[in-house]
This record gives C-alpha cells, sequence and structure tokens, in this order.
C-alpha cells in the first residue's frame, strides 16, 4: 500500500458543487480553475495584474498577453477587484459555497509591492465563510499575515525550484531566496497551519529531490509536476524522475501529489488523489 491511500479525499463541502453552476455561472473575481490549474485548488482569485518577481519561466504575461517586461515591472490591484470580491463572496456564501480560494494563479500574493490587499482578501474570505490558500514566492512577506490563517479551513503554499541561491536568483530574480521561503514554511507550520509545496517547474531533478529530503518534515503535501516549454523540457528523464520522486516520498512518509503532465508514469495500480483536504 503506498502513502497516498492514507490522504482521504474531499468532502463534498469542500469541492465545488456542480449543482450551484447558476449560482458560479457569472462568477469571474472567485472562479474554478480548469485545466492543469484546477489540480491546484477547485477555487482561485488573482487579485493584481502584473507579479514583479520577474521568473524566467513564467508563462503567465502570455497567457493574458502582456509585455513581459510590463508584466515584470510590478503588480498593481485590478480595478475593482475588492467590490467584486464582496460580491461575490456573498454570492457563494448564499448558495452554502465554502470550499479553499487559492491565491493566485496569474500573480503572486506576497509579490515585492503593496501586498495590503492581499490582507483584506483574506479578510473578506473568511468573514463569507471561505477558505483561503496563499501561494507565494514571497517567503517570510507572508508572516505579516499569519494571524488570519485558520487550521481547519486554510493553507499556506509555496514554489520551489532549489535550495541554491544562485540557481534561483538566475531563475527568479525578484522572488525571496530558498531559505527565506523555507523560514516562511517552517514558521505556517509551527503555528498549525497546513503547508504544501509545488515542485513545478521542476529545473532540475536533484535539486527538486534535495528540496523534499530539506523540508519533508514541515511540509504537508507535495504537488510534482515538470517544466513545460523550457530548454531542459526535451533532455530530462521524465519517467525516471517521476518514479525516483515516489520512491523518496514513500521512503520519508511525504504525502504527495502527481500532476497529470507525469501520470503517464506511474505505477499501475498508484493511487494519486488530486483533491485532498489541504487544512487540518
Amino acid at each position: 500500500m503506498n502513502r497516498q491511500i492514507a490522504i482521504v479525499e474531499l468532502d463534498a463541502d469542500d469541492q465545488v458543487d456542480d449543482g450551484h453552476g447558476q449560482a458560479l455561472a457569472s462568477a469571474k473575481t472567485i472562479y474554478a480553475p480548469r485545466g492543469q490549474a484546477g489540480e491546484y485548488s477547485p477555487l482561485a482569485t488573482n487579485p493584481y495584474r502584473g507579479c514583479g518577481h520577474g521568473c524566467a519561466y513564467c508563462y503567465v504575461p502570455s497567457v493574458l498577453r502582456m509585455d513581459r517586461a510590463e508584466f515584470d515591472k510590478g503588480a498593481t490591484l485590478r480595478p475593482g477587484y475588492l467590490d467584486n470580491l464582496r460580491r461575490e463572496a456573498k454570492r457563494y456564501q448564499a448558495a452554502g459555497l465554502h470550499g479553499q480560494v487559492m491565491l493566485s494563479f496569474t500573480t503572486d500574493p506576497y509579490h515585492p509591492g503593496d501586498t495590503s490587499a492581499t490582507r483584506e482578501t483574506l479578510q473578506v474570505l473568511a468573514e463569507h465563510d471561505l477558505g483561503f490558500c496563499t501561494l507565494t514566492k514571497g517567503g517570510t512577506r507572508s508572516l505579516r499575515d499569519i494571524d488570519l490563517f485558520r487550521r481547519d479551513r486554510d493553507a499556506f503554499a509555496s514554489t520551489l525550484t532549489s535550495l541554491d541561491d544562485a540557481f534561483s536568483l538566475k531563475w527568479e530574480r525578484g522572488a525571496a531566496l530558498p531559505g527565506d521561503r523555507l523560514a516562511a514554511l517552517k514558521r505556517f507550520h509551527s503555528k498549525g497551519i497546513f503547508t504544501w509545496v509545488s515542485l513545478e517547474p521542476t529545473l532540475d531533478v536533484e535539486s527538486s529531490l534535495a528540496i523534499v529530503q530539506e523540508a519533508h518534515g514541515f511540509v504537508d503535501l507535495w504537488k510534482i509536476g515538470r517544466a513545460n516549454y523550457l530548454p531542459m523540457t526535451g533532455r530530462t528523464d521524465w519517467e525516471s524522475y517521476t518514479h525516483r520522486m515516489i520512491e523518496q516520498c514513500e521512503r520519508l512518509g511525504a504525502a504527495h501529489y502527481i500532476k497529470k503532465d507525469l501520470q503517464k508514469y506511474l505505477p499501475e495500480g498508484y493511487t494519486n488523489l488530486m483533491r485532498v483536504p489541504q487544512h487540518h
């Protein structure tokens, strides 16, 4: 029996119920992500346009049809965002939807600029009985809001590509350094908040394996993906990587989810739950 069987699937209250489709049909500020984004969270919101972390591998500028230099220059609050958020949060609450909303897919909630709207966003979600999760490369910038996180509803997550500062500065020049991101994960974990890490993109196989070895003691869930549309994509043995990562996670007792791009390499009959409770 592999380690994944020990993880239970989400109950109905934690999922986006298709029966409430009418309530969600016009929702744009709190939305149900599609495709690969849907592997991360059933609901999401993006307070800002742009980022400022300057990650060389970022796909968002092309998706949003933004000039990369403009996107990397910094994040600005989307016009009318907080008013729209309050309106849609009320609609979700009235529909009896209480799922976890992730910040963010097309920006970072703890980018290098003014993130005061992030705190207000978390407060609005909590006031309307919605859970939340922040996925960030902002490291300890996030600790300002640790008091808002609830053990039984919320999660804190970070993207990690390496433990090496020089490597990180090459690929993620404006993001918090790896040690700072690990420090934030440790702090949230010590407060009893569910933590998870996105190992996507995997820029270097050995680096990703080293991250799990280093941080498994204070990370509750690993989401394991690959790199796409980058030079190393065609040179990496993704099948070997998948098997090595599974072996290491099982040896360490580290709960994990293998993303769709790597699922063709899963051992036959392997349990790989996508929707698990991201809270305690």
